[in-house]
C-alpha cells in the first residue's frame, strides 16, 4: 500500500534529521583526533628510530674497519722492508761466502793451509744465511697474513659502502617520512616541533661527583635541545648521540648506537643504578642517561626535545654502567 502524504513527509523529515545528525560524526571520524595523531606519531617515530640506530651502527662499523685497515697497512710496511732487507742480507752472505778473504772457492780448495779456517768461516756464513732465510720466510708469511686480512677488510668496506649508499637512499625516505611526521605534529599541536624549554624552566642539576657527575651535568645542559637523527651535539641529539656526548665530556668513549653501547657497558641491576648509568629500552633500540632520583634524561624522538622523565617512561630492557 502506498504511504499517505503525511507518512511520506514524516519519513523524509526523520530521514533528513538522521542524516544531519550523522554527518558531523562522519566528518569528524574522517580526521584523526589529537590522541590518534599522537599514537600515529609514536608508531612512526619508533620505526624511524630503528632505522636511525641501524644507520649509526653501520657508520660505527665502517669507522672501525677503516681504522683496522690503516693499522694493518702500517704493519705491512715495516714487514715489507724487513723482507727486502733480509733477502739483501742473504745475497750478501752468499757473495761473501764465496769471496771470503778475496779468495774464490777453487783457491780455498787448493790452499791446504787456508782451507780449514776458511771452510769454518764458510760454514758460519752459510749457517747465518740459512737463519736469515728462515727469518725472511717468517716475515714473508706474517706479511701475507696481514695482506690477506687487509684484503678481507677492504672487501667488507666495499660491502659496507654499498650498504651506506642504500642507507643514503633510505635517508631521503626518512626525510620524507619526517616531513609527514612533522605535518602530523602540526595538525595535532599547532607546530611541527616542540618549543625549546627556556633556561629558567630547567630543573636544578644535582650534585654528582667524578666522571659520572660530568656526564650528568652535560645531559642537564642538553635539556630542551631538539632531537636530530644521527647527531651527537652540541645543537641536537638522537638517543645514543646524547649518551655518547655526555660521557665523551667525561673522557669516556662510547659508540654511536644503543645496542653497541649495551655491549660496551657493564650490566647492573635496577636496585644498584647510579647517576651516569645508561638505561636501555625497546629491545636496545633506545637509550637514556640515568641522573638519579628515579629519573633519566633522553632524546625522545623526531620533533621533540631532550627531556627529563621517570626511568619507567617505557619498560626498561636493562641497565649499563660505563667502564
Amino acid at each position: 500500500m502506498l504511504s499517505s502524504p503525511r507518512n511520506l513527509l514524516r519519513c523524509l523529515v526523520v530521514g533528513g534529521l538522521v542524516a544531519v545528525l550523522l554527518a558531523p560524526g562522519t566528518v569528524a571520524r574522517a580526521e584523526p583526533t589529537p590522541a590518534e595523531l599522537t599514537q600515529r606519531i609514536e608508531r612512526t617515530s619508533t620505526e624511524l628510530e630503528r632505522v636511525v640506530e641501524s644507520w649509526n651502527k653501520l657508520n660505527e662499523d665502517i669507522k672501525a674497519n677503516r681504522a683496522a685497515v690503516a693499522k694493518l697497512t702500517a704493519r705491512i710496511g715495516p714487514l715489507e722492508r724487513q723482507v727486502a732487507q733480509g733477502r739483501a742480507d742473504v745475497d750478501r752472505y752468499a757473495v761473501t761466502a764465496y769471496k771470503t778473504g778475496g779468495l774464490t772457492t777453487a783457491e780455498v780448495l787448493l790452499r791446504s793451509g787456508d782451507r780449514s779456517v776458511l771452510l769454518a768461516r764458510l760454514g758460519t756464513l752459510d749457517q747465518v744465511a740459512r737463519q736469515r732465510e728462515a727469518q725472511v720466510a717468517d716475515f714473508g708469511a706474517d706479511r701475507q697474513r696481514l695482506v690477506d686480512a687487509r684484503t678481507r677488510l677492504e672487501a667488507t668496506l666495499t660491502r659496507q659502502a654499498a650498504q651506506s649508499r642504500e642507507l643514503a637512499a633510505g635517508k631521503k625516505r626518512i626525510e620524507r617520512d619526517l616531513s609527514r611526521l612533522y605535518e602530523l605534529r602540526r595538525q595535532a599541536y599547532g607546530r611541527a616541533t616542540e618549543k625549546p624549554a627556556p633556561p629558567t624552566a630547567r630543573p636544578k642539576t644535582p650534585a654528582v661527583s667524578g666522571q659520572a657527575g660530568v656526564a650528568v651535568r652535560y645531559a642537564y645542559g642538553a635539556l630542551g635541545k631538539p632531537y636530530r637523527w644521527g647527531d651527537d651535539g652540541p645543537n641536537g641529539y638522537d638517543c645514543s648521540g646524547l649518551t655518547l656526548a655526555a660521557w665523551r665530556a667525561a673522557g669516556k668513549s662510547l659508540p654511536h648506537n644503543a645496542a653497541m653501547q649495551w655491549n660496551a657497558t657493564a650490566r647492573v641491576s635496577r636496585a644498584s643504578l647510579r647517576p651516569g648509568d645508561l638505561v636501555f629500552y625497546r629491545g636496545l633500540g633506545h637509550v637514556a642517561l640515568y641522573v638519579g632520583d628515579g629519573k633519566v634524561i633522553h632524546a625522545p624522538t623526531f620533533g621533540r626535545n631532550v627531556e627529563i622523565r621517570a626511568v619507567d617512561l617505557m619498560s626498561p630492557y636493562g641497565y649499563g654502567r660505563v667502564r
